[in-house]
């Protein structure tokens, strides 16, 4: 039975429309709904700063430059924190009685390295130990954040955790610009890359959840993501080259998860229908060799990137669209 899911953002810039988007997810998406993420809301409900919300041991606040390390937890370093636990309070509420799976997202060790400052400026990715400091931070934080989501979700018998990783392609190939702009980031050899998302993926084991990893950026590392002991990749389907073919399928034939996004994230500006989206689907399956109904729930259709920028309505249609096509793909 192939799954629906959602990425993790969605529009919307008040509180109240973060309760519809939960609604919303757990009325369209009943087989694996997610926590939806408001990054329309402003400052600490972006995808850095939420990360930074979950992270332990470590204090940040915003500099007119963006997120910043700092030795104490700057004003908006605590709205962070205190939004992320008034958006689980309120999935804690509405999903109350829910039994099944269930989805929440975090931006990864890469991309926090690459978006958040050291303390006297410039990335962190530009420091050895100050990267290696964060990636650990990020995953003891996910231990605890773990457990506070069993604990408000006693009725989930299979909890995923996406790692996000947008910035991980441009970190690897050395693209990620300095403080000036002028220059360029170091590149970060493939085993360090590895070494940190490994630690994120065994603590989210260990805690008791499912480790995903995602990313929707062109050139990301698939056979280095299926190495660091994640148990879902999860691609745009139209950014995955050839090469990441044999990655996918033998993700699949491993009995772990390929999500793929094969609904726009943005307002299409035509009908979108979901038998072609089917279609396509078992093209692509065709193509590895592979069949829907033995890969089962290990193939999970999303949007291909998060639905921030979408409006209200095709946030809706889209998940609609998924969720039907889930149910073409397994013949309900």
């Amino acid at each position: 039975m192939s799954l629906a899911t959602g990425v993790g953002s969605m529009p919307g810039t008040t509180d109240a429309e973060h309760a519809e988007a939960v609604r919303l997810v757990l009325g369209e998406l009943p087989d694996l709904p997610f926590v939806p993420e408001l990054p329309g809301r402003g400052v600490g409900a972006d995808m850095t700063g939420r990360a930074l919300a979950v992270v332990e041991g470590i204090s940040a606040d915003l500099q007119p430059a963006g997120w910043r390390l700092t030795d104490t937890s700057g004003v908006d370093h605590r709205r962070a924190r205190s939004l992320l636990a008034q958006d689980l309070d309120t999935v804690e509420e509405l999903a109350q009685g829910y039994a099944g799976a269930f989805k929440a997202q975090v931006a990864g060790p890469w991309t926090l390295a690459a978006t958040v400052e050291k303390p006297r400026g410039d990335k962190v990715l530009s420091d050895h130990g100050a990267r290696r400091d964060l990636a650990q931070a990020l995953a003891e934080g996910l231990r605890t954040h773990v457990a506070d989501l069993r604990r408000r979700l006693p009725g989930v018998d299979r909890l995923v955790v996406q790692v996000d990783e947008p910035a991980l392609a441009a970190v690897v190939a050395g693209r990620v610009p300095t403080a000036s702009g002028f220059g360029r980031h170091r590149r970060v050899d493939l085993p360090e890359a590895s070494a940190h998302l490994e630690w994120v993926a065994a603590a989210l084991t260990e805690a008791g959840a499912e480790a995903w990893v995602h990313s929707c950026a062109p050139q990301t590392p698939w056979s280095l993501l299926a190495g660091t002991g994640a148990t879902g990749l999860s691609a745009d389907l139209a950014m995955l080259g050839p090469a990441d073919l044999d990655t996918f399928a033998e993700a699949l034939e491993q009995g772990r998860t390929a999500a793929l996004g094969v609904v726009a994230s943005t307002d299409p500006g035509s009908a979108v229908s979901d038998a072609r989206v089917v279609e396509r689907v078992q093209r692509w399956l065709d193509m590895l060799g592979l069949d829907a109904e033995e890969v089962g729930d290990a193939l999970v259709l999303t949007p291909t990137c998060g639905l921030a920028g979408a409006s209200g309505s095709w946030a809706r249609e889209s998940l609609q669209v998924l969720r039907r096509s889930a149910d073409g793909l397994s013949g309900r």
